[in-house]
């Protein structure tokens, strides 16, 4: 027999008992992700001390994004959500352990590093939009806002455990003990995944086909409560939130730092983050499209701030202020986009966001890396805080009198009036 569990305000996801299995294994494989990213860069910078080739390897993870993320949320919308998971999870598991064992054994070369970024890179493609859509499955519509901050919470909560205990990891072993944890960390998930009840998820009817991507991308453009958001998050996770590459050159190259204290400063980043992702899930009533262009203006000048920090101590310090700035303006973007999205389509258009707020990455990545060297990191950082700052004056002057669009329209009415429209123009 089971029972309900009561839990109310901030944290009533957790009366939800899938959402109560998968949370803490999530948790996990959150730290082992964070910890193997910063192994992955400290990796490449050891093979070859260069900023442009790390903008490389991590261009390369992100490019299968623009291949599978649309086709990802596609076949979360046909396909069982859960067991797509299982699939991705195994995929990552796999990329993570063999890499921790090439260098544990001393056959590591950087073709391997993009290699198995790739691979990663195509696990966390598909992964992504469905994990988002899967969310509303398991707590429902009603809880969704929620789930979406805790979710995030956690994943900076990994953030704020990772780099630090990859950073000791490499500096006591060398960098091939943190993609081994990154490994076993997939596991936790898998056996989550595997302990779900399915009579209790939220299930919406699929669509009978799977292969209609295009009506995602419809979809998407008649909404410009959605479209807004996803402009502000292409520009802002294009050029702000590079913090991976930021801390790594900044450490190295600036401050003459060693691989504990780069990997100090993405827990200082994931103070920031988490206490934005906490802070709101109180602030669900701000979750407007206009509340995402104005916290992402303000994340655009934190990051230009950033950039002339002197010293390793003031730019640690600071680094929690573009934490909680992006975090609190990602995850109002992330909730907008989700819960006012038709559940028939919901997978699609993750897809389509997933798309361009890491779509972005293989071509700012390099070019990041090629400026750092050429202009210095510090410079790179506050142009790429200015660029986002003024795409964000931009939309805030297109779109300031935007109408919000109610969140239960279904899809059906979105597609019929985009068609009108269509045929309208024609005429």
């Amino acid at each position: 027999m089971g029972f309900k569990v009561k839990v109310d305000g901030n944290w009533r996801s957790f009366r939800h008992r899938n959402y109560r299995i998968l949370f803490p294994a999530n948790t996990v494989s959150n730290i082992g992700s964070w910890a193997q990213r910063v192994a992955q860069d400290w990796l490449v910078l050891e093979l070859t001390h260069s900023g442009t080739y790390l903008g490389i390897v991590t261009a390369i993870q992100f490019t299968p994004v623009l291949f599978f993320s649309l086709h990802g949320g596609a076949l979360g919308d046909r396909f069982n959500k859960r067991k797509l998971l299982i699939a991705t999870n195994a995929l990552g598991a796999f990329s993570a352990i063999a890499l921790g064992a090439l260098v544990i054994s001393n056959f590591v070369a950087l073709w391997h590093v993009f290699v198995l970024a790739a691979v990663l890179g195509i696990s966390s493609a598909i992964d992504a939009p469905v994990r988002q859509a899967f969310a509303a499955e398991i707590v429902g519509h009603d809880d969704l806002p929620n789930a979406v901050s805790l979710n995030s919470a956690n994943f900076n909560a990994g953030r704020l455990i990772g780099p630090a205990l990859s950073g000791l990891l490499i500096a006591a072993f060398g960098t091939g003990p943190s993609f081994i944890v990154n490994g076993v960390s997939y596991l936790f998930a898998i056996g989550a995944l595997m302990a779900m009840n399915e009579k209790e998820f939220f299930h919406h009817d699929r669509p009978k086909s799977m292969t209609n991507v295009r009506e995602g991308l419809k979809y998407a453009l008649a909404r410009p409560d959605i479209y807004v958001v996803m402009l502000m998050v292409f520009f802002l996770g294009t050029f702000g939130l590079n913090f991976q590459i930021f801390n790594a050159l900044m450490a190295t190259k600036e401050f003459g730092k060693g691989p504990a204290s780069y990997g100090l400063l993405g827990t200082f980043v994931a103070i920031g983050s988490f206490s934005g992702a906490i802070a709101s899930a109180r602030l669900e009533r701000f979750r407007k499209t206009r509340f995402v262009i104005l916290a992402g203006g303000v994340f655009a000048v934190a990051v230009i701030v950033l950039s002339v920090m002197p010293n390793y101590t003031a730019y640690a310090i600071f680094l929690p202020i573009c934490g909680i700035t992006a975090l609190t303006t990602m995850i109002t973007a992330n909730s907008i986009v989700q819960v006012n999205s038709d559940p028939a389509i919901r997978g699609r258009v993750m897809g389509i966001y997933l798309l361009i707020f890491m779509g972005g990455t293989p071509v700012g990545s390099p070019l990041i890396g090629i400026m750092a060297e050429v202009v210095g990191i510090r410079l790179t950082i506050a142009g790429c805080g200015a660029i986002a700052l003024l795409a964000t004056l931009i939309i805030w002057i297109k779109f300031k009198d935007l109408v919000e669009v109610p969140s239960d329209i279904s899809v059906d009415a979105v597609l019929k009036s985009a068609n009108r429209n269509q045929n309208n123009q024609t005429k």
